[in-house]
């Protein structure tokens, strides 16, 4: 009893050493990462080789599969680039598990005590961040050799070798329990390396051991459409592509299988052990499914595209489009799925913008009470970003990532508050002009279109500031601030000019005109401020607007 509840201690430790090492990795590097793969789809072989370093690295095929369907979904790479990473992450997570199943016992003390000392004295920073890869790193090793010595004791049970003469010589089987083991441990790594210690302490044959060898690689694409079930059918491409070359794969080595064992005691020499033979089956089975699949993946990512259309959006639609809940796993992910939903919230703030200058001429009180309405969808998507964000481990975010959250928290609140001036500006054309069936006279009417020409061309600049974060735009756009004030002075006091020449129009709109320029000029303050937080991290703020007293003479 003793020596089995210290097996299924070693196997949990096991899945957290690589759950440490996959989110300690995803902190440290999680939007170089992204920018990896984004840049490296140009054609299928780098696009394969940036999904095997990538998963190198995070440990995880099934999080670089989010990330790549993130993409797909977004519109940045094509359905087949995303399935030649997916081969590619596959390649990366089977050479880590040939990694690691060389004996590190010398290693793993040494990167525990290392990754303790640099986590608890820096845990905030970059090194603390190092630090928590070096522990899940060790905890890995250490799991392995655990496992390893909790089974010795039991395979010398004749009861145990009994059951393991009893075992059914059944494929099909193994997979099914390999597949669900992956789900469940949510780490096709973890159930590798467990297979290949227990094959090396004789509790497995080697036989059933490839079996649940290939679930693990047929879970893993299971796990991925599990994790992207509720997600939009282009997100839903990469995962399902994925799982079809997997279970391809799969069903030829059904057929190869018998062969499989014989080939692999013919080359004993070069891996004697039962563990060396297991893992590098895994590396082999995922190479030859990379090489074979290549050429495909162009050809399976036209049908996906086909089979999975991205339906037509007619109108702004009501509720969030981009908040993936499966991201949150991945904190850097789940920050680009928030600021995708935040300019979904601009895009829905922009309609209603454009809008008003349209209800001014055309008095039409159908339209004014649909752009109204939609300031209920600016409020319920702000809730939902603003949830979605809480969600997200701070702890978990790099300090550039830090940023990024307080920059969305930032633009979806002003967001929200030019949604509700702009209702409540809608409702005062209602009010004091349409109903009472008054009119602008035509030099009021030019410097309104004038004014909400360029709110509108700072709105879109200010969507491009908050996408891209550049200084050069930041600044134009905080530029715009000061000349809006100007304009808001200038046209304020040729309306009072014409009020003294007693222009008919002018006087029967003139409480509506000077509250709709200060209107204007409040929701180009509220765009403006969307540059502040990147002058602010660039250094090119001064601390305030106050020229300094001249001494006293």
């Amino acid at each position: 009893m003793q020596h089995l509840l210290n097996l299924f201690a070693a196997i949990a430790l096991l899945v957290w050493g690589t759950h440490t090492v996959r989110t300690g990795v995803l902190r440290v590097l999680g939007e170089d990462l992204r920018r990896v793969l984004k840049q490296s789809t140009d054609n299928q072989l780098t696009a394969m080789l940036a999904g095997l370093g990538v998963t190198g690295l995070i440990q995880s095929s099934t999080a670089t599969c989010l990330i790549a369907s993130s993409f797909v979904g977004q519109g940045l790479i094509a359905t087949g680039a995303g399935l030649a990473v997916m081969l590619g992450a596959d390649m990366g997570t089977s050479l880590m598990a040939v990694v690691f199943s060389f004996d590190l016992s010398w290693l793993s003390p040494l990167l525990i005590v290392i990754g303790v000392i640099l986590f608890t004295s820096r845990q905030a920073t970059t090194a603390g961040r190092v630090g928590r890869v070096m522990i899940g790193l060790g905890l890995i090793t250490l799991a392995l050799q655990l496992i390893v010595s909790a089974t010795r004791p039991m395979t010398q049970s004749p009861l145990v070798q009994s059951l393991l003469t009893a075992l059914p010589n059944e494929v099909l089987l193994d997979i099914a329990v390999g597949a669900v083991l992956t789900i469940f441990s949510y780490s096709s790594l973890a159930i590798v390396l467990l297979t290949a210690a227990l094959a090396a302490s004789g509790i497995l044959p080697l036989t059933v051991a490839l079996g649940l060898v290939l679930g693990a690689n047929l879970g893993s694409g299971i796990l991925a459409v599990l994790s992207t079930a509720r997600n939009g059918p282009a997100e839903r491409r990469v995962p399902i592509g994925n799982l079809i070359f997997k279970g391809i794969g799969c069903a030829l080595m059904l057929v190869l299988m018998p062969y499989v064992p014989a080939v692999l005691k013919g080359v004993a020499p070069y891996m004697p052990s039962p563990l060396s033979q297991v893992v590098s089956f895994h590396f082999l089975f995922n190479i030859v499914l990379g090489l074979l699949f290549i050429g495909f993946t162009r050809t399976l990512g036209a049908r996906l595209d086909r089979w999975l259309p991205v339906p037509l959006k007619k109108g702004p639609v009501n509720r969030p489009q981009h908040l993936d809940p499966t991201a949150l796993a991945t904190p850097s992910l789940a920050i680009s799925c928030a600021a995708r939903e935040a300019l979904h919230q601009a895009d829905v703030v922009e309609t209603m913008l454009r809008g008003v200058v349209t209800v001014i001429r055309t008095n039409d009180l159908t339209l004014a009470g649909q752009l109204r309405a939609s300031d209920d969808t600016v409020d319920e998507l702000y809730s939902a970003i603003k949830f979605y964000l809480t969600q997200i481990s701070r702890e978990a975010l790099s300090e550039r990532e830090g940023r990024r959250w307080a920059d969305i928290v930032s633009f979806t609140i002003n967001m929200e508050q030019i949604g509700d001036t702009i209702e409540r500006v809608l409702q005062d054309i209602e009010d004091k002009k349409i109903r009472p069936g008054r009119s602008f006279s035509d030099a009021g009417m030019a410097e309104i279109c004038h004014m909400h020409e360029r709110l509108v061309a700072n709105l879109r600049l200010g969507m491009s500031v908050f996408l891209d974060g550049q200084i050069e735009d930041a600044q134009k756009l905080l530029q715009e601030k000061a000349h809006f004030r100007d304009l808001e002075r200038e046209y304020a006091s040729t309306h009072l000019s014409r009020l003294q020449d007693n222009t008919p129009e002018s006087i029967g709109t003139s409480s509506l005109h000077i509250d709709l320029i200060s209107d204007l000029k409040r929701i180009n303050s509220h765009i403006c401020s969307i540059a502040y937080p990147i002058l602010e991290a660039a250094g090119a703020l001064t601390k305030t607007r106050l020229r300094e007293p001249e001494a006293a003479v």
